[in-house]
């Protein structure tokens, strides 16, 4: 792979990660410097751990692991999702799905990093045997995703605050992370 193609796979990967922070944004409506900058970190992390351990697993789990990742995926945003929605419907006071929790934060980012661990496995195929060779592209992937997802939650913040005056946040992010879900699935499945 030339470094321009790692490039493009590191931006194509870090999407998820763009858009579930953007509606993290969205719903907390402020700068809060701790989470943002720990799922910033997470979904970097994450992002560039998966591909090194499908690189890893690859010759013994290439198949069990291509036939699921995209489920568990869709179950974990698709839980993430409705979550939010129904803490959009619940008062004030009594809602519970928080994207500053640190629990939150490692869920979605190993829900917008299972696609990663597929790329890990196409290393493999595309003849990346020394793991030398796989320093670059694991620190392209991480830096990629850990700059967009701050991008993502600025944009959610500050862009967020138009749509947040006619629609419910939590209900918005709930819809965000059940489509990229749906995404997900739907990619595997149709191809």
């Amino acid at each position: 792979m030339s470094g321009f193609e790692i490039w493009l796979l590191a931006i194509g990967l870090a999407m998820d990660c763009f858009s579930v922070s953007m509606a993290s944004g969205l719903t907390q409506g402020r700068w809060i410097a701790r989470p943002m900058l720990l799922m910033a970190f997470f979904f970097g992390l994450f992002q560039a751990a998966m591909p090194l351990i499908g690189w890893a697993v690859t010759a013994r789990f290439e198949q069990q692991i291509e036939v699921i990742d995209h489920w568990i995926a869709f179950a974990l945003l698709l839980y993430l999702g409705i979550s939010m929605i129904l803490d959009d419907r619940r008062e004030e006071g009594e809602k519970k799905f928080d994207t500053t929790r640190l629990p939150v934060i490692l869920t979605l980012s190993v829900a917008t990093s299972i696609d990663a661990l597929a790329v890990g496995i196409s290393f493999t195929c595309v003849g990346i045997t020394d793991i030398q060779d796989l320093w670059f592209p694991l620190f392209a992937i991480g830096i990629v995703s850990c700059v967009l997802s701050l991008a993502g939650s600025l944009i959610g913040i500050y862009g967020g605050r138009l749509v947040a005056s006619r629609l419910h946040p939590c209900l918005l992010g709930g819809i965000i992370l059940i489509a990229i879900g749906c995404k997900i699935l739907f990619e595997h499945l149709t191809a």
